[in-house]
């Protein structure tokens, strides 16, 4: 049992995904006695690791988005600045039901900057431009003007249908694993409807947000600065890349993270599940596993309605305002030997448009071809794939939401995964050519931002800010995405302290 001399100048971390390892950070550097728990033995949440094929691959979250400097200041910070890489030119294609088109580079969420753009026409036709276009014509507004709207209604009133369903929706699938009608928009793509109001129109707020500098270097270290070879990197200029990562995977933060932690001291607690949150005096009690923990601050980084069924003893007013889960998405990587691959057929990748047929996956990232760094690792002819499944489909009834149909056991994803990579890539691939393959599973884990859901986060942050010395973080209150979710800890865990 912990029982600390001063508790207010302690603290104890419920989670050990990126939110609370870097609240744990913040607490520390102010000078604070943090303790962090875990449930399970791994440390890092959604942005994991595994290792397949020998090669050591990102399990969960493998970019940051550069449009704002949250993550590239917590590299720098971490010393990773020398590792920043941005993915391979090319971009990326969308799998529509009349076949594959390259999906447009100047876009928010599959929403196109400018209709007219060729690879746009392409996948829209004429007449789906035509009547995107008019969206410079409309109100400003027109899908601006309610307090909530859904991704789907905002685009389809500004943009029309084709626009949701040949782009919108295969990328909004494939990044947040829901149908844009479920989807609140301003947790998704915030300040979009703003830059309506600001702009005039959709495509233009489109334009305003890809138009701002990325927050990425200007360019990398001479060869050897970072204390490695600057074998598969690309240098970093351009301020058009929405996404970056690390040389040798996102997972690499997490370990350059914890390595930090423990140099401040910081006892970390792997396999202790908190059981039950209370009030002690002027601070909080937690038991966790067999442990007792008394800390004068306490802070929530686990899944919304672990976050809220936890703190519910001590903030009754929260009985009921649990979020909902978030979609039960697996990750099948393959690492095959199939040269043909070489050439990159679809780019980084392939998000599947819903109504595309005889394709169960919503996505595939082809790894070696988005990476220099893991293609020099992977070798000539050895390519790393990443096909996603599972994406609640909507619009919701009566709360109840179905998931679309994947298979579910390792030997129906494995044979799904070559199937649909064979169609996608339009290059065979059969089990003979799979040097190893792994199967991840997130049942609930990721955000899962609902219409209405920025006001219930609002809600459950104002009930709890009535109670002294806690706070909450997360994907599910921050917004998906590891920019998101790094600025807005920082901003709480400052107010915490403050």
């Amino acid at each position: 049992m912990g029982s600390p001399t001063k508790p207010a100048r302690t603290a104890l971390v419920l989670g050990g995904g990126i939110s609370g390892l870097l609240a744990a950070r913040e607490l520390a550097a102010a000078g604070l006695t943090v303790t962090v728990v875990e449930a399970t033995e791994n440390w890092g949440g959604c942005v994991g690791s595994h290792v397949v094929a020998g090669l050591t691959l990102d399990s969960g979250a493998e970019s940051f988005a550069t449009r704002s400097s949250a993550v590239a200041d917590l590299v720098r910070e971490l010393g990773l600045a020398g590792k920043i890489v941005e993915p391979r030119p090319g971009g990326a294609w969308v799998q529509l039901p009349d076949g594959p088109r390259e999906l447009p580079k100047t876009g928010v969420l599959g929403i196109p900057a400018n209709p007219w753009d060729p690879e746009v026409r392409r996948s829209l036709g004429f007449v789906g431009s035509l009547r995107a276009s008019l969206d410079r014509f409309l109100p400003a507004s027109v899908g601006a003007s309610k307090d909530v709207s859904s991704v789907s209604a905002l685009v389809r009133a500004r943009m029309g249908r084709r626009v949701l369903d040949r782009l919108v929706a295969p990328v909004v699938g494939g990044v947040h694993s829901a149908d844009p009608g479920l989807l609140d928009v301003d947790m998704v793509a915030p300040g979009l409807r703003a830059g309506i109001r600001s702009h005039g129109s959709l495509a233009a707020a489109v334009a305003a947000q890809r138009s701002r500098p990325a927050a990425l270097p200007a360019a990398l270290p001479p060869s050897g600065a970072s204390g490695s070879s600057d074998a598969g990197r690309r240098p970093l200029a351009k301020a058009g890349s929405a996404v970056a990562s690390l040389e040798g995977g996102m997972h690499t933060l997490i370990s350059a993270l914890v390595a930090d932690l423990q140099g401040r001291g910081v006892t970390l607690k792997s396999g202790s599940a908190a059981k039950n949150v209370a009030r002690a005096g002027d601070g909080w009690r937690v038991t966790a596993a067999d442990s007792t923990y008394d800390a004068g601050l306490l802070v929530v980084g686990l899944p919304g309605p672990a976050a809220v069924g936890l703190l519910q003893a001590a903030v009754p007013a929260l009985a009921g305002r649990s979020p909902e889960s978030g979609p039960d998405v697996r990750l099948v990587t393959l690492v095959v030997d199939v040269p043909e691959l070489d050439s990159r057929p679809r780019g980084t990748g392939i998000l599947v448009a819903p109504q595309a047929p005889g394709i169960e996956a919503k996505a595939l990232t082809h790894a070696t071809a988005k990476w220099d760094w893991l293609a020099a690792a992977a070798g000539p002819g050895t390519h790393v794939l990443r096909l996603s499944y599972g994406r609640l489909e909507g619009p919701a009834t009566a709360g109840v939401r179905a998931t679309g149909p994947a298979p579910a056991s390792d030997p129906e994803l494995l044979a799904a995964a070559l199937s649909d990579a064979s169609a996608l890539l339009e290059v065979q691939l059969d089990r003979k050519d799979v040097v190893d393959w792994d199967v991840v599973r997130w049942e609930g884990a990721l955000p899962f931002a609902a219409v209405g859901h920025k006001a219930r986060v609002a809600e459950v942050r104002a009930l709890c800010a009535e109670q002294p010395g806690v706070a909450i973080v997360g994907g599910w209150v921050a917004g998906n995405g590891l920019a998101a979710v790094v600025s807005d800890t920082r901003q709480e865990i400052q107010k915490l302290l403050g």
